[in-house]
Order: C-alpha cells, then sequence, then structure tokens
C-alpha cells in the first residue's frame, strides 16, 4: 500500500485510468524521449557516484556475473516452455523481450529502495545494461534456426524476405533464398545503442567526479528526479492501458506467461543472489531485473530483425500486463522477499 500512495506511482495510476476513458491526455513523443533520457542520464550519475564510494569489489563482480547469468538463462527458459503454445518466431520474440529488462521498471525500483532506505550498488546500474542485448542476440540465432527449415520458409513466403532485405543492412540473403539475419550488426546496434552509451557515459562521470560532481549535480540528478519520474510514468500509464486492450482474445497461456513468468524469473535471481550471498539492496535489484519485460529496445529490433513475430503480442504482454503489475505491486514484493530472506 505504501508503494501505491507513492506520488510518481499514483501518477501512472492515473495514467492508466485516463488511458482507460480514452481521454485525450497524451505526452508529446519527443518530451517523452526526453524524460527517458534524462532518467538513464540521471541513474546513471547516481550509479557512477555510488561506485567512486565502494570502488570495484569482488562484490562488483558476481552482481555483474549474475546479471548475464540471468540474461542467458531466461530467454532460453521462455522460448522452450512458449515454444509449445505458439509459433517458433512469436515464442522467439516474448522470450527475448521478457530476457530484457525494462529501464523504467528499474529507475521506480532505485526509487523505492531510497524510500525505504535500502543500500544497493551504483554498478547494478551496469547489470541493467548488460542484461539489455544477449536475449535479442538470442533471439536471432533461434530465427536464423527456425527460417532454415522448410517449413518455416514456405510459411514466411516472399513477402517476409522483401520486408527483411530492407532492414538497413541487418539482414542478408543466402543462395537458397532463405533470409538471416548478421548478428555482427545486432551486436554492434545493441552496444552502440544512444540510450545504453548515455547510462555507462554517465556511469563513468560520475565515477571520475565522485563528490564534487554529485554536490554539483544534485539540482539535476536528485531534486528533479522525482517529478520527472512521475511525469513519464504518467505517461507509460496511458501506453499500458492502450497495450492492455491488445491482450482481448490472447491464449490464456500467454497472460499467465506474462504473470508468472516474472515470478519465477525473480525467484531465480534471489537463488543465485543468496548462493553469492548478495547485499540486499542488489539482490532486490537483481530481482527487478530478471522479473521484467522489454517494451522499447527488443520490441525495436524484432520489428525489423523478426517481420514473422506478432508485435502486439510481445508489445501487448509486456507493456500491458507485466509493466504494471511490476509498478504496482512487484518491486515491493520483490525488495520484502529479499529483505526477509537475505537480511
Amino acid at each position: 500500500m505504501h508503494n501505491i500512495l507513492d506520488p510518481a506511482i499514483l501518477f501512472f495510476v492515473f495514467g492508466v485510468l485516463a488511458g482507460a476513458v480514452r481521454s485525450n491526455l497524451e505526452i508529446p513523443p519527443a518530451i517523452s524521449r526526453f524524460l527517458s533520457l534524462y532518467l538513464l542520464m540521471a541513474l546513471g550519475l547516481k550509479g557512477g557516484f555510488a561506485l567512486s564510494h565502494s570502488g570495484l569489489t569482488a562484490t562488483v563482480g558476481l552482481s555483474l556475473g549474475a546479471a548475464v547469468t540471468l540474461a542467458l538463462c531466461i530467454p532460453l527458459i521462455g522460448y522452450a516452455v512458449l515454444r509449445r503454445f505458439v509459433s517458433g518466431f512469436d515464442a522467439a520474440a516474448v522470450a527475448a523481450t521478457y530476457g530484457s529488462v525494462s529501464a523504467v521498471t528499474f529507475v521506480t525500483a532505485v526509487q523505492y529502495l531510497e524510500n525505504q532506505q535500502i543500500a544497493y550498488g551504483g554498478h547494478m546500474a551496469a547489470a541493467m545494461a548488460l542484461m539489455e542485448s544477449p536475449a535479442i542476440i538470442m533471439a536471432i540465432v533461434f530465427a536464423n534456426r527456425l527460417r532454415q527449415s522448410p517449413v518455416a520458409v514456405q510459411a514466411s513466403g516472399a513477402a517476409s524476405t522483401a520486408l527483411l532485405a530492407t532492414a538497413g543492412g541487418v539482414v542478408s540473403g543466402k543462395p537458397d533464398g532463405r533470409p538471416s539475419v548478421s548478428i555482427r550488426k545486432i551486436l554492434h546496434e545493441s552496444f552502440t545503442d544512444g540510450a545504453q552509451l548515455l547510462l555507462l557515459g554517465a556511469m563513468v562521470v560520475g565515477l571520475i567526479t565522485g563528490d564534487a560532481g554529485k554536490a554539483a549535480m544534485q539540482p539535476f540528478s536528485g531534486d528533479l528526479f522525482k517529478g520527472m519520474l512521475s511525469f513519464f510514468l504518467l505517461d507509460m500509464g496511458l501506453m499500458a492501458a492502450r497495450n492492455i486492450m491488445q491482450m482481448r482474445g490472447k491464449s490464456p497461456v500467454l497472460v499467465a506467461y506474462a504473470v508468472l513468468g516474472p515470478l519465477l524469473h525473480a525467484t531465480l535471481a534471489l537463488g543465485l543472489s543468496a548462493l553469492l550471498h548478495l547485499p540486499v539492496g542488489d539482490a532486490a535489484l537483481l530481482m527487478v531485473l530478471a522479473a521484467s519485460a522489454s517494451y522499447i529496445a527488443v520490441p525495436a529490433v524484432l520489428r525489423y530483425a523478426m517481420p514473422e513475430a506478432t508485435p502486439s503480442l510481445y508489445f501487448g504482454l509486456s507493456l500491458g500486463v507485466t509493466f504494471p503489475l511490476n509498478i504496482l505491486f512487484g518491486i515491493p514484493l520483490y525488495v520484502a522477499v529479499a529483505r526477509s530472506v537475505l537480511s
């Protein structure tokens, strides 16, 4: 209840309600993009300032290693489960969406930990960046394997081949006409993505400048942060309300995965945190990252790299179901469980 009464969360709820009644309230895309970049920059600075105090310790290495392990395991599990119920391409797309992370969910969790006065490592922002790309790469590998089967080629048809061929050099054709996606190109775009670079660059700035930089940037990365997060969550509430509608008529199995999958992923993160003896704050954030689902980076790549998948499916599940559940109930649940088990 305390989490729901937080002003930022209440703005999210307000956005959902405004979207549900089909209000014409909207945040211009340019402003929404600016808010997203601001939050990433502020988060990177916060992480860099914290890391300047703690330094690069064994705990930092263990946390980052745990993050990469989860980023590899979660999409594998998701694909193996979903392949039984939907097409291979849809299974790969949904698995990638849930194997990657939501920066806004992470930022909201950071704010929640600060409100609860729970310490966490600044390096967890780097963990978030590391967890974003592996699932995308694995989905492309799955898709390339699916396209090599005669059934998949026949189903995709010439239209998919033509669409893939126009994907900005990301896709190349094989001699037999079957399309394949360049992993090297995907890797380049993942690691040079502007949002990720801004996050990591801000962390480096915070690490280098330390306390002096923290004092200088306090009005930007401290005082404004809560208000900017509230504004952005209002926009996310509006988007979530619109995407909930897309879930009508979808398989109950998929909706169940969108609800129960994050809980399983968070449990895996908790077990790994207990095994590695991670601090409570780091473990809670690792659980949040594992339980979150991407609705920006992964859909943007999959739209052109995997046109055989259904965008309304993976985008609707992540933004219409999982994101609201994590923001309203998941974050306080994961933090409470981490404190109970690891304290």
